[in-house]
């Protein structure tokens, strides 16, 4: 059902000229998707609490919610078109009541971590783009078929909103910000193995693929006690985020995966001086894929301790800044950044060794990420102490990857199985920093037990079998000739 109306709304939106690509249909599905969710969710908050013998108070004043101006219903259970906006009466009320009303949430909301300022912020960020107050009322109206009561429901919606982010994070302007292959997000977390009362960061959230992920994981790590939940949800899971899209669709997963209230702040996380990073902002897991090839400004350059144009190298010692002692991260970077030969390179390598274990590095093929044209290596490191072996682990499929091809949770099981033990295998081995070399600190992948490719033929040996297919053509025609 989910899956088909997600559809539909495309095809809708596909015709509205304010939308014009998959980037577009994603943000404007998300802010009226989020504003049912949020009606059943208080439908739910009313039912335990009258079950308690208890009031509700909603946080939406009754001429706002969804029951009142998105679908009004008659006695049937219909929808009453005689009560429902549609044409210019929607597009109107919308714009100029509905969003300044949602808007007022940020400023009048008690503190930043509540459910309330963070509705505020979703729309303060967004605007409706969809211009025709019609194709809106279809949207509305299929949106309003959809139920995020039950468990099961809940999950499907978040398994298929998370299609949605991966297909606008395919789409191109943004391509390869946004989302990052989710199978290969399970297996980080994973193998860092956050637990509960650790504060997990992501300071390139995107839209908070690994935070979503990390709180699945936590959710089955053990059986949680209320007080168990109560940290999961507040004090749990923090991240940051520049771009204003991603950020608004990082909340709305977070909450549709039922973290209420994301700790999560919309701001150029390498704006921050590391200078002025104390105890109190360090955190215990770090987890995330940063943008690579991004240049930033020389005044965010100034910030860094090894100065670099290039943004995956700045957000590298940003997390190795704000872990924690013992803190573990696993992060994704593009798999020049072990050989690069430019100074600041070697002098982040350098400085990675010096102040953290970089236990495991993690080889992915070609394709791993759809349309990024970039190959990526993950970073498993732990803070505190030197490195003093490295295993690798080359990842090589029996097929190419790509978009009908993608990464799948069994392509990673022997690393997962392996990792463990740090064995060696076909893929898999381990160098020891005493034997590389001090001067470049190259950590480059070279698979010591990769078969060589088998040695070229001799040109002799080409030619003759060149002259005899010639002289099979030639008896070939010949014979043919001869039918003639």
């Amino acid at each position: 059902m989910f899956e088909q109306t997600f559809k539909n709304i495309d095809d809708i939106l596909h015709k509205d000229a304010g939308c014009s690509s998959e980037l577009d249909y994603v943000e404007q599905t998300s802010w009226i998707l989020f504003l049912k969710y949020l009606d059943d969710y208080e439908k739910d908050k009313a039912a335990a609490a009258e079950l308690k013998g208890k009031e509700y108070k909603s946080i939406i004043e009754k001429g706002y919610r969804w029951e009142v101006w998105a679908a009004p219903k008659g006695k049937d259970g219909k929808l009453d078109h005689h009560k429902a906006l549609s044409g210019d009466d929607l597009t109107e009320f919308v714009n100029g009541k509905l969003f300044p009303y949602l808007t007022k949430f940020k400023t009048d909301a008690t503190s930043a971590d509540t459910f309330e300022y963070k509705i505020g912020e979703i729309f303060s960020e967004l605007k409706n783009r969809i211009q025709s107050g019609y194709n809106l009322r279809e949207v509305i109206n299929r949106i309003d078929e959809l139920r995020f009561r039950t468990h099961a429901e809940k999950y499907e919606l978040s398994h298929l909103y998370e299609e949605k982010i991966k297909n606008m994070g395919n789409a191109g302007r943004n391509g390869g910000e946004y989302y990052t292959p989710r199978p290969l997000v399970k297996v980080i977390v994973q193998v860092v193995a956050p637990k509960i009362g650790d504060k997990c960061y992501d300071g390139a959230m995107g839209s908070a693929g690994f935070l979503v992920e990390t709180h699945e994981y936590l959710k089955k790590s053990k059986k949680l006690t209320t007080a168990d939940m109560e940290t999961l949800q507040k004090r749990t899971l923090y991240g940051k985020e520049k771009k204003s899209l991603a950020y608004i669709i990082g909340i709305m997963n977070m909450i549709l995966h039922g973290i209420e209230a994301p700790n999560v702040i919309h701001t150029n996380t390498l704006a921050e001086n590391l200078a002025d990073v104390q105890e109190k902002d360090r955190f215990d897991i770090a987890v995330a894929n940063p943008p690579f090839g991004g240049k930033e400004r020389a005044e965010v350059q100034q910030n860094f301790p090894i100065q670099t144009g290039e943004t995956a190298y700045l957000f590298l010692q940003h997390f190795i800044k704000l872990l924690k002692a013992g803190g573990k991260a696993g992060i994704v970077i593009k798999n020049t950044f072990l050989s690069n030969s430019d100074n600041a390179s070697v002098a982040l390598r350098k400085h990675l060794l010096d102040s953290c274990n970089l236990h495991t590095v993690l080889d992915l093929p070609g394709g791993t990420f759809t349309g990024a044209g970039v190959k990526t290596v993950v970073l498993f490191f732990n803070k505190g102490s030197a490195t003093k072996k490295i295993w690798y682990y080359q990842l090589n499929l029996d097929r190419n990857l790509g978009k009908g091809n993608p990464l799948n949770e069994n392509d990673l099981a022997d690393f997962v199985m392996l990792q463990k033990t740090k064995a060696d295998s076909a893929n898999s081995w381990s160098v020891k920093i005493a034997d590389i070399d001090t001067a470049s600190y190259d950590l480059s992948v070279k698979n010591p037990n990769k078969k060589e490719e088998a040695a070229l033929r001799e040109p002799a040996a080409i030619l003759t079998e060149i002259a005899e297919l010639d002289r099979e053509s030639a008896s070939i025609l010949s014979s043919i000739r001869k039918l003639i």
